[in-house]
């Protein structure tokens, strides 16, 4: 049986759900608002893609022998 990652199944499916709005909500503020607020969005998407890809890394990484 495989390691489980740090995050359950509904905090992934949340962290998941947040990156697609956060990647999403970046390019509409982008072309909607002048200023550059819309970076955070950015750096807000790119922070939740790295929480799930550590714990992709974790999930995948192989049980240690006994």
């Amino acid at each position: 049986m495989r390691s489980a990652g740090f995050l359950s199944a509904r905090q992934r499916r949340f962290a998941w759900l947040g990156f697609l709005l956060a990647a999403f909500q970046a390019p509409m503020a982008a072309l909607l608002i002048d200023d550059a607020s819309w970076l955070f969005a950015v750096v807000v998407a790119a922070l939740v893609a790295t929480v799930i890809i550590a714990d992709d890394v974790r999930r995948r990484r192989p049980e240690p022998a006994e």
